[in-house]
């Protein structure tokens, strides 16, 4: 089955498609990028009091992803270049545990205020052609070295928080006019077209993610995408700091479900986090202070566990397939670090330093007995030699400004199926239509919608359409 999702109503429509029921197992992730450094510095890590490995720790916490960064020729730093990357894909794959490499494309951090190109391409920053090539080259032999020593990422971030445009400079937001989309969109499809490539003669083929920071901005940012040629990833990654975006936990979860939908993508929160404590274990400033903390998670590991344990919750309810904790392992130590001596995260990783850096309690939401979400399989059937698009619109899809354009079966021109998943226990209506903008409804039903209920253990909705 392929699907189908078009924006309808008033809006442009668009089309994406994916596989028939693909399911994904659910992303616990752990980025780790600091944990190589840390170490160096003298970090210990335990659990119950004993010193253990931190990847083989996590592992055994649940951890099935692990994030590891890199920098192109970060001159200030000996990590995260692609030495340090080694060895974190190595540590990490020894304990059984998947890789999403991120790929910065700067010297320094990139992040959704800046993007700053790299020295050595400073000079063809505004040559396209130039700038995607080495673009292309630099992603092709970085994951060709990998794979050469059998450490083939399984993800690939093409760009980290790349709200603003790529590869500009510092300056960049306030002297440009908006993002020169066909300058950004080329940037972006020359790093997965090097991600396809590499693959292609690898035993992995990773998956590629595109990564943007709050929820708020990713719509918008994914349209515009979309509409200018960007549309060969399998991931669409959300930093979700409720210090730093509008939207709540219903607001975030909400803009999952839609993207899901109308994209032929996973979703997954690839950065988030929560202090479990206000205190500093050294002078350097922690970033989440006490002006990130909601009314019902307090400063506590009780608080920092409840908030990973519902923002999970409310990830599996819209179909969202994970959750990446940054930076859980950044303790602090005697060492320097981007900004001072010490942590500028210790407050809200999974160590507690009051407590011998032993593990916190959130540690363990990965174990916790969630709500998972059940298949919802919609089989359309129309009479024989009935011809032309049919759509699906239900309010599960989470807006009016799109439904489902359906396909027909490989097998059998007259059957349409689209699968989804749900929360269990929940009614939901829909409607199948035959032209868009939308007339009238092919269903009856009250106000105009069919009904049905997702049950405990799903659904299939079966319609058969009534001959014109």
């Amino acid at each position: 089955m392929n699907r189908f999702l078009t924006p309808a109503l008033a809006a442009l429509m668009l089309a994406a498609s994916g596989p028939a029921g693909a399911q994904t197992p659910f992303y616990f992730g752990a980025d780790l990028s600091y944990v190589n450094e840390m170490e160096d510095c003298g970090a210990v890590y335990r659990v119950d009091g004993q010193a253990k490995d931190p990847y083989r720790l996590f592992a055994e916490a649940g951890t099935n992803l692990v994030r590891v960064r890199l920098w192109n020729d970060a001159e200030w730093t000996a990590y995260s270049d692609l030495d340090d990357v080694r060895e974190t894909i190595r540590r990490a794959r020894a304990e059984g545990m998947q890789v999403l490499l991120d790929f910065h494309y700067s010297d320094d951090w990139a992040d959704g205020d800046k993007q700053i190109v790299p020295k050595a391409w400073r000079p063809i920053r505004d040559d396209v052609p130039a700038l995607s090539q080495a673009l292309y080259d630099y992603t092709l032999g970085i994951l060709k070295a990998l794979d050469a020593d059998g450490l083939m990422p399984d993800q690939v971030q093409v760009g980290n928080e790349t709200n603003p445009e790529l590869m500009g400079e510092l300056d960049w937001k306030d002297t440009h006019d908006g993002i020169n989309w066909p300058r950004n969109a080329a940037l972006l499809n020359a790093g997965i077209r090097a991600v396809r490539d590499a693959g292609r003669d690898s035993t992995i083929q990773p998956r590629v993610m595109l990564h943007i920071a709050q929820p708020e901005n990713v719509e918008p940012w994914f349209a515009d995408a979309t509409a200018h040629g960007v549309t060969d990833y399998d991931l669409i990654g959300i930093s979700y700091y409720r210090k730093w975006s509008t939207q709540g936990l219903a607001g975030l979860g909400g803009t999952i479900n839609r993207l899901r939908h109308r994209y032929a993508a996973d979703v997954v929160v690839v950065e988030t986090s929560y202090p479990f404590t206000n205190d500093s274990a050294d002078a350097s400033p922690n970033l989440l202070g006490p002006d990130t903390l909601l009314p019902d998670y307090p400063a506590t590991q009780e608080g920092q566990l409840r908030y990973m344990v519902d923002l999970t919750q409310v990830v599996k309810d819209n179909g969202g397939a994970g959750v990446v904790y940054w930076e859980p392992a950044w303790v602090s130590t005697p060492c320097s670090t981007r900004w001072g001596v010490g942590s500028n995260w210790e407050n809200a990783t999974f160590f507690d330093w009051r407590d011998n850096n032993n593990l916190t309690l959130a540690a363990g939401y990965t174990r916790h007995a969630y709500v998972e979400p059940v298949p919802v399989v919609f089989t359309i059937r129309r009479p024989a030699g009935q011809t032309g698009p049919l759509w699906l619109w239900g309010d599960f899809l989470g807006s009016r400004e799109f439904a489902i354009r359906l396909a027909p079966s490989d097998e059998d021109p007259d059957l349409m199926t689209y699968v989804t998943t749900l929360k269990p226990g929940r009614t939901l209506r829909y409607q199948i239509y035959d032209r868009m903008p939308p007339g009238q409804g092919l269903l009856a039903g009250p106000e105009g919608f069919a009904t049905a209920e997702a049950t405990g253990d799903g659904i299939e909705v079966a319609v058969t359409l009534p001959g014109r």
